[in-house]
């Protein structure tokens, strides 16, 4: 079992998920917004986060475009994208947690065949979530909305790591 590695799909689930909350207010006009600096409209970087996780969890198993979320998806509503996120999410923790050796994986690609190591899809999808969650926080700093804090201290306080242990 690799607990410790699962630890960064656990932040990651937090994160995520504290993400689409703080979006969850926001209007079609706010949504539809793209911004200098981003990849996106916040709608579609959101789409892209959560189908993104979708697509980590089938690469490891060697597969792919099996109705995967992406950025021109149609928008499922929060309700259902948390859902996503949520499962995925617990998939990548699952995934990660049982990385014990690492396995390699045969993944087809327009009339190839590609080989990874399982560890390499999992780095993608820890990198793809920071990098993509990054880009909504600016587009919605841009907007002047208060983002949600994702640092690591936030999710040690809210997973209850820190505790004093001597007041010395």
């Amino acid at each position: 079992m690799n607990r410790p590695l699962a630890e960064v799909f656990r932040y990651n689930r937090w994160a995520t998920l504290r993400l689409l909350e703080a979006c969850r207010t926001l209007g079609d006009e706010q949504l539809d917004v793209r911004v200098a600096g981003t990849s996106g409209t916040v709608r579609e970087l959101l789409l892209h986060v959560v189908g993104g996780q979708q697509t980590f969890v089938l690469r490891t198993t060697g597969r792919q475009h099996e109705g995967e979320l992406n950025r021109s998806s149609d928008w499922p509503g929060f309700d259902a994208l948390v859902d996503v996120a949520r499962r995925s999410s617990d998939q990548l923790v699952e995934i990660a947690e049982g990385l014990v050796e690492d396995a390699q994986i045969d993944l087809p690609f327009r009339g190839q065949v590609f080989r990874f190591p399982v560890s390499f899809f999992l780095a993608h999808a820890a990198e793809h979530g920071v990098e993509h969650r990054t880009e909504i926080k600016l587009a919605l700093a841009q907007l002047g909305i208060e983002t949600p804090d994702l640092d690591g201290w936030q999710y040690a306080g809210a997973a209850g790591y820190g505790q004093v242990v001597d007041k010395g």
